[in-house]
């Protein structure tokens, strides 16, 4: 972990050089004020040399002057290094993240993910900056205290020193407890930021069926967690601290009792016990440095350790021998294709069927039969076993072909619309980033929503909110669908398009996804069968297997599952039919 730590410094490795340079100049300095203490003592005073006391005050002054601009320069590049690097680390994070597998983020919650890129990474910044200018300073300082603590006198030197043993293994005795609390903040800070942002996305729907006091109380569920591993962490810190404390306040006595028998027996003079007094506080204050920078270590570590356990999860990789999939015609073949998310858990049971080129076929049936997850596997989100069948593009196996060249050609337009923050024309473009301003208002066109967006004062420049809040559905489904026109791919999957939508909205919107399948091989996921009389064929799908397939009338004539899903459907559309003008 250390060398991947380190290997993020050579991009700055002069302004870190320099930085470390004005740090040792920094404790340099920091010398000469008891070594001046020392002179005017024992020389200066006792000789009544004016002149030098006077040069000697001026030239501390002077040198001190220099201290502060290389405190500056130190505060200021040195945290600067410090940003540089957690920009690069949080960039190859999100980078890493937008290429792993769509089953890391079934495991993963947003506000957990966000934490280890703001929080931890800030930490890990923190550290970077202070970690090697503590180490370098501190250490400088102890070895130039400590000889010239010699030089006054060996003896009560080496007394002092015996307390530096001491104080590492009471540090290293509560380091490891203080590791693991701190590891247990994180991970509730984390499980708090994942409430806070699953309930402000869902606000809407907590006022809706306001369920307030139910976020607020799954919210101080976390809320105390976090108090709980806090009270962990600064229990076990305080221990930590209060001990080495303790051991650094031992430092005091024994320079107080060892020099003043030293002093009284005439092992040292008046002055001379003075500047040890003075000077000791240059070999105590590292020492107590680097036992304080233990805590600043834990978060860091911590924060750096949880940003490897995402960069180390392997991302979405191209077979050795992957090719281009080339021009498409969009001819889909399912071969004995079984899956699953988990081991335990089959989702799949050898599928097979075929959609040849520009055919519309149609999924149908109970939730959880796995429809959606045959639409999952065409783009190659979910990844197959060499021994769970296969999928055809065109002929050629979906794992032998690039993943971008493959999703390139294939266009989804799902229940639930996401909608980036932003204005109409960005979102409508992020089907293709590098169509015109005539290719978007084209592409609106075919999805009939430009005549809306004309009765907008800033037209297609107009922020939609987050996540498209001040768009309706129908609206939202329109942009959708523009997007797709914009890519203009061979394959198109419709994922339950319209069923979030009302009955008028949804006909209206039908009509365009019918234009948007024309020429394109589609396969349509419905729950309303009215949406899909009209493909070439329809297949029922339930627990995991294809069990029937033919066009609407040979179904019905069937008498199967389909027709019993049908004549329920349109029996319960009667009803409805019959109630509303009664109830109204």
């Amino acid at each position: 972990m250390l060398k991947r730590f380190i290997g993020y410094y050579r991009p700055h490795l002069l302004m870190f050089s320099l930085d470390m340079a004005a740090s040792v100049l920094i404790s340099v300095l920091g010398m000469v004020y008891p070594v001046m203490t020392n002179r005017m003592l024992n020389d200066y005073i006792p000789n009544k040399a004016y002149r030098s006391i006077i040069i000697a005050g001026v030239s501390v002054f002077a040198l001190y002057f220099v201290r502060m601009l290389l405190r500056y320069f130190v505060q200021y590049q040195g945290h600067m290094v410090g940003t540089y690097m957690q920009r690069q680390m949080r960039s190859e994070l999100f980078s890493h993240l937008e290429r792993l597998p769509f089953s890391f983020f079934d495991d993963h919650e947003t506000g957990a993910i966000m934490t280890r890129m703001t929080n931890d990474l800030f930490e890990v910044s923190e550290l970077a900056h202070h970690g090697p200018e503590n180490l370098l300073t501190c250490s400088i300082m102890i070895v130039l205290s400590f000889s010239y603590l010699c030089t006054i006198n060996v003896w009560l030197t080496l007394i002092i020193f015996c307390c530096v043993p001491l104080l590492a293994f009471v540090s290293a005795r509560y380091r490891r407890r203080m590791r693991k609390a701190f590891q247990e903040r994180r991970e509730s800070t984390a499980l708090i930021n994942a409430s806070i942002e699953s309930s402000i996305t869902g606000v809407r729907v907590t006022k809706a069926y306001t369920n307030a006091a139910r976020e607020q109380e799954k919210f101080e569920i976390g809320n105390e967690k976090f108090v709980e591993a806090s009270a962990h962490s600064y229990s076990a810190m305080g221990k930590f601290f209060s001990s080495t404390s303790f051991v650094s306040d031992v430092f005091n006595v024994f320079i107080l009792i060892a020099g003043g028998l030293f002093l009284y027996n005439g092992k040292i003079n008046f002055g001379e016990y003075s500047t040890f007094i003075v000077s000791v506080n240059l070999f105590i204050q590292p020492v107590q440095t680097l036992i304080q920078f233990t805590e600043q270590w834990q978060n860091g570590a911590t924060g750096f350790r949880r940003f490897l356990e995402i960069m180390d999860i392997p991302e979405e990789q191209d077979a050795p021998d992957a090719a281009e999939l080339g021009a498409v015609r969009g001819e889909i073949e399912f071969r004995d294709v079984s899956f699953a998310y988990k081991p335990e858990q089959e989702v799949l049971d050898h599928v097979s069927f075929r959609i040849d080129t520009g055919k519309k076929v149609a999924l149908v049936g109970p939730s959880g039969g796995g429809k959606t997850t045959i639409c999952h596997l065409i783009p190659n989100f979910y990844k197959l076993g060499e021994n769970d069948g296969s999928i055809l593009i065109d002929g050629k196996d979906i794992r032998k072909v690039t993943m971008d060249s493959l999703r390139r050609n294939i266009g989804v337009v799902q229940q639930d619309v996401f909608l980036f923050s932003g204005t109409i024309a960005e979102n409508i473009r992020y089907g293709s980033p590098d169509a015109t301003d005539e290719q978007i208002v084209a592409a609106a066109k075919r999805a009939k929503i430009h005549d809306f967006v004309q009765t907008l004062d800033k037209g297609y420049d107009t922020d939609i909110g987050e996540r498209g809040v001040r768009l309706s559905g129908g609206q939202k489904q329109r942009l959708s669908i523009a997007r797709v026109f914009l890519k203009d791919p061979a394959i198109l999957i419709l994922d339950e398009a319209t069923s979030a939508l009302d009955n008028t909205t949804e006909v209206a919107i039908q009509k365009s996804l019918d234009e948007l399948c024309r020429g394109r091989t589609t396969l349509v996921v419905a729950h309303r069968l009215s949406t899909i009389r009209n493909a070439d064929e329809i297949a029922v799908v339930t627990g995991g297997r294809i069990v029937e397939r033919g066009t609407h009338d040979e179904l019905i004539a069937a008498d199967g599952i389909y027709k019993k899903l049908y004549d329920l459907q349109f029996r319960d559309a009667d009803e409805d039919a019959y109630l509303f003008p009664g109830d109204a």
